[in-house]
């Protein structure tokens, strides 16, 4: 089966195209499960315009979303033409100029509205102008799926057993949730107020840091001193909700009261900045590691997951592992590549639904930039 992703949900245009189960693949599956290779993708990232403005701007996302879709979904479909030009099961060559997916899967929400739209629209056309069934994905869920996306370097791929402990964290979205099957999840906890990639850029925004400063933080937190400054850790003992603006004050309080203030900005010296960073990303950490051990003590997963933007810091994922090996379990996470917004995880995740012909009338299917995963 091949699926067509699209993915606009935020501020990156992304299309790909995954093949799933087929004789054509490469390689030799080691196990029963799904296997997914990416046969062509592009993403179009809107960063270098929505930096002026410290965030994304849903407007401008909406705008710059339809500019791109149609050129990213034109320019994957004449890759995958040559990519797909392979042995099948009946021995023949697939070389068909009027190539087109088997299915098409989109990200219907949560996000911005503005981009959801652009999206939407577009699998819509396309799946009537093709007469190819259409799948609506949810968002998280497409994170919680870029785990299976094969790895070119590597055999085997991350396979899901369940019940599967899923930590998604990313600039929107910062949620514990409990998977029982591919369409089936029970939500633990989530944030009361600003997710975890939110708080990292806003405070990356006070000490000087370009839009998105999250990674910056965590780049310059290497070599600092996680223990320098004694930063909160809010609702560490309290279940599996989280809360992060606390957390994101007191570091506007400490550099208000230690740190000389620019015109916008706290100028911290090269010591005190690598300090900073080290500190405030150890509080954070530590709150993702204490909760998603507790829930893996008390539900007892075969498969524990992290997910989201943020699943690239190395340290977290570092940590976590680490923490996790010392009670039996392994973590699962994404390649780097696919911790962002992509649609390859929506293609994944599209294919779990198309496999129950769980489909959605083009008609039908509209942008939900509230929809909840559980």
């Amino acid at each position: 089966m091949i699926i067509l992703g699209i993915e606009s949900s935020c501020d990156d245009t992304s299309v790909a195209l995954i093949e799933t189960n087929s004789s054509t693949l490469s390689y030799s599956p080691s196990d029963n499960g799904e296997n997914f290779v990416v046969l062509a993708e592009k993403t179009a990232s809107q960063i270098e315009v929505h930096k002026k403005y410290g965030g994304v701007v849903p407007e401008i996302a909406g705008r710059m979303h339809a500019e791109n879709i149609m050129p990213l979904i034109e320019c994957v479909l004449e890759e995958a033409e040559i990519a797909t030009v392979v042995p099948t099961k009946s021995g023949l060559l697939r070389n068909d100029s009027h190539f087109k997916p088997d299915v098409i899967a989109v990200t219907s929400g949560p996000g911005l509205i503005t981009g959801l739209l652009v999206g939407v629209e577009a699998a819509k056309t396309l799946s009537y102008l093709w007469d190819v069934p259409l799948v609506s994905v949810n968002h998280i869920d497409g994170h919680v799926h870029s785990v299976e996306i094969r790895n070119p370097k590597l055999e085997t791929r991350n396979q899901l057993v369940f019940p599967a402990l899923c930590l998604i964290v990313s600039g929107g979205h910062t949620e514990l949730l409990l998977m029982e099957n591919h369409d089936k999840y029970k939500l633990l906890g989530k944030t009361r107020d600003d997710a975890v990639g939110e708080t990292f850029d806003k405070v990356a925004k006070l000490i000087g840091f370009d839009y998105p400063g999250g990674a910056k933080i965590s780049q310059t937190a290497e070599g600092g001193n996680t223990k320098a400054i004694n930063f909160p850790r809010p609702m560490l003992d309290k279940g599996y909700e989280f809360s992060f603006a606390g957390l994101k004050t007191s570091a506007l309080y400490w550099l208000r009261d230690n740190v000389n203030k620019q015109p916008t900005t706290y100028n911290l010296q090269p010591t005190t900045l690598k300090n900073f960073c080290a500190s405030f990303e150890q509080a954070i950490i530590d709150v993702l590691t204490t909760k998603t051990l507790r829930a893996v003590k008390e539900f007892k997963p075969k498969t524990v997951i992290i997910g989201g933007g943020v699943s690239a810091n190395k340290k977290l994922r570092n940590e976590l592992d680490r923490q996790l090996k010392t009670i039996g379990s392994e973590l699962l996470a994404p390649n780097l590549r696919y911790s962002m917004d992509n649609a390859a995880m929506i293609a994944v995740a599209g294919y779990y639904k198309a496999k129950k012909k769980n489909y959605t009338n083009w008609k039908k299917i509209e942008a939900n930039p509230n929809w909840r995963l559980a």
